[in-house]
């Protein structure tokens, strides 16, 4: 799967990092790339970054705040309206709040970003992707974190940890949600030739720290950080490379399976996940 002359993939969080490393590699090999990115500018800048590397010059860019249900919907149709398949989506957007911050829809900004907003997009855009799965495989990407490892479970009656918020505990569920999210798609769409993962991509020297204070800093171990080359490539492998000898919804590192949270194994629980996702997705569009 070397040369996709039409194959389309949509790459969210685009604009730097290693969703833009990701994109660049997939445009160089002649996908078409749809990226996604919340900054104007350095979208701006990563357009052409793409388009620079790219083998067919066939590259868009959307800027979108993947934390705003209504923006997440909105890249489902201007994804629609450039092409009528997506043989790869990758939902890489994401970040760590600083603070508790409510958006205008009334969600919480951390959570919604990490999970809601790549949840809708996900299922808006799954007709799509069957499209494209009557041609061969198709995959569905979740960038997530070891931080998915760091806590027990999810609060399935206070996902977003209003009741109990800290920007650690936040970040740790979205990412778990990642997750848990690939896992329950996988379920869902077994036997649609569509299989979804979800990456640890390391510690990665990034834009992700903007907004990290010295103290906070000072608690990652910069030696062990990766470039963003190195971790957007267990991304590009699962997007590319043959699905025979991975497991469908699993987590991987270093193009290595890593153990799952066995919540994952829980019919019930992926059930009651999906419900409170979608509740709270409706929440946020019923403010439009």
């Amino acid at each position: 799967m070397t040369h996709n002359t039409n194959r389309v993939a949509v790459v969210t969080g685009a604009s730097s990092g290693i969703g833009l490393e990701t994109a660049k590699t997939l445009a160089a090999q002649g996908w078409q790339v749809i990226a996604s990115g919340r900054n104007p500018e350095r979208s701006a800048a990563a357009e052409q970054a793409i388009k620079a590397a790219s083998s067919t010059g066939a590259v868009s860019m959307i800027v979108a705040d993947l934390a705003l249900m209504a923006d997440a919907a909105r890249v489902a149709d201007e994804v629609a309206r450039v092409t009528d398949r997506v043989d790869v989506l990758i939902n890489n957007a994401g970040g760590m709040a600083t603070e508790k911050v409510i958006t205008t829809e009334g969600l919480e900004e951390n959570f919604a970003g990490n999970h809601l907003g790549p949840f809708l997009l996900t299922n808006r855009l799954l007709p799509l992707l069957r499209r494209a799965a009557a041609d061969g495989p198709v995959r569905i990407i979740n960038t997530a974190s070891d931080a998915s490892e760091m806590i027990p479970g999810l609060n399935l009656d206070d996902l977003q940890n209003l009741d109990n918020y800290s920007v650690g505990l936040a970040y740790c569920s979205s990412k778990l949600a990642n997750v848990v999210f690939a896992a329950a798609l996988s379920r869902r769409l077994q036997g649609e030739g569509i299989v979804a993962y979800s990456v640890h991509p390391g510690i990665v020297d990034s834009n992700f720290f903007s907004a990290f204070d010295e103290e906070a800093m000072a608690r990652i171990d910069a030696a062990s950080m990766v470039t963003p080359q190195q971790g957007a490539d267990t991304l590009i492998w699962l997007a590319t490379s043959d699905e025979d000898d991975k497991t469908p919804g699993g987590y991987y590192h270093k193009r290595e399976p890593r153990p799952v949270n066995p919540l994952v194994e829980d019919e019930a629980f992926l059930q009651r996940f999906w419900e409170e996702s979608e509740k709270l997705v409706a929440r946020g569009l019923a403010k439009q």
